[in-house]
């Protein structure tokens, strides 16, 4: 077995609501790591619409969603929680009362007193390119993220999309693959303007390759691609060489491997009460989007409130022995130092 990650609290789960738990579970003195399918925190707000406006966040009449993750990631600075990227939670097992061991896809193991379910909808799971036969390749030369940079030094990539990510790390293995083709199937691109400007000098300096089109096959042996046939604009074919593919183009909600931890599910949601947000599973709870119960809302907010109900729970499991006492942030000193404050 692999080194074994021990911590009080594990939170599947890095959007505003996970993170918002780390700052409740903080001031109670419950230590957490996070885990996260996707490459950087902030879930759906990240993601999907970094730059959408949300207007329902009290006392803040306007905010980006970007802007609500970056002012929540400073909120828990003090709490000193780990986060785990491009991981996803594979397996669940109660070992003790209360312990559970969590093993992921990228092989990490962790044991915590108590589990926090805050994945939104489910796990982000990557866009497959309508490509016959590629899932095949999947894994050893098809990548939909990149864990380490370094494992793409020095190799031909075709990196596939035409959003933040694609170009994104474009830009970024381009210093150090052997060479980089970016196959897009239009000209206009949804990524940050600044990006696409910095992409577009590297194309007129000859320093990576542009090709408007998409990939209709691709050809190889053992998992391991050797060309790309792909259909351009202009009517023509064209065959690009490449060790590995990065296909960006999106990514879906599904429930995943959730679903299996047998837990009770209503519809691919979660039960819980609405004391403490706990599931079926004593020392299992679920807030935000993946939970139900009677009047539920799905929004930001009632995460936050769910998160904060839930720490109340969670501390009796940590810390059995120990009377929790309700402080304010503003008027308690032992809180602020917790976070801090002079």
């Amino acid at each position: 077995m692999s080194d074994i990650i021990k911590t009080d609290a594990l939170i599947v789960g890095a959007g505003p609501v996970g993170i918002f738990a780390v700052f409740e579970l903080g001031l109670v003195d419950v230590k957490a790591h996070l885990v996260d399918i996707l490459d950087k925190v902030g879930g759906q707000c990240a993601e999907l619409y970094p730059e959408k406006p949300i207007y329902d966040i009290p006392g803040i009449p306007l905010v980006t969603a970007q802007g609500l993750v970056d002012g929540l990631m400073a909120q828990i600075k003090p709490f000193g929680a780990q986060f785990h990227l491009n991981e996803m939670v594979e397996s669940l097992e109660k070992i003790g009362e209360p312990l559970f061991r969590v093993k992921t896809n990228g092989g990490k193991t962790f044991e915590a007193k108590i589990i926090i379910i805050a994945a939104g909808g489910g796990s982000f799971q990557p866009k497959r390119p309508p490509i016959p036969g590629i899932e095949h390749y999947e894994a050893k030369s098809v990548h939909y993220a990149v864990r380490k940079m370094d494992d793409f030094r020095g190799k031909k990539l075709l990196i596939a999309g035409g959003g933040d990510s694609a170009l994104d790390w474009t830009l970024n293995l381009a210093s150090i693959a052997g060479h980089v083709t970016l196959l897009h199937r239009r000209a206009e691109f949804r990524a940050a303007p600044d990006s696409v400007n910095k992409m577009m000098a590297l194309v007129n300096d000859k320093k990576i390759d542009l090709v408007l089109g998409q990939a209709s096959s691709v050809e190889g042996k053992d998992g391991q691609i050797e060309k790309v046939i792909v259909k351009k604009n202009d009517g023509t074919a064209a065959e690009i060489a490449c060790d590995a593919v990065l296909p960006f183009f999106g990514l879906t909600m599904k429930l995943g491997p959730i679903a299996n931890w047998g837990l009770r599910m209503n519809e691919e949601l979660i039960p819980v009460d609405t004391e403490a947000f706990e599931t079926d599973v004593p020392g299992i709870f679920a807030i935000g989007d993946i939970n139900t119960y009677a009047g539920k809302l799905k929004l930001i907010l009632s995460g936050f409130h769910e998160a904060a109900l839930m720490s109340r729970k969670a501390a009796h499991y940590v810390y059995p022995d120990k009377k929790i006492v309700f402080q304010y942030t503003t008027s308690s000193t032992s809180l602020q130092k917790k976070l801090g404050v002079n």
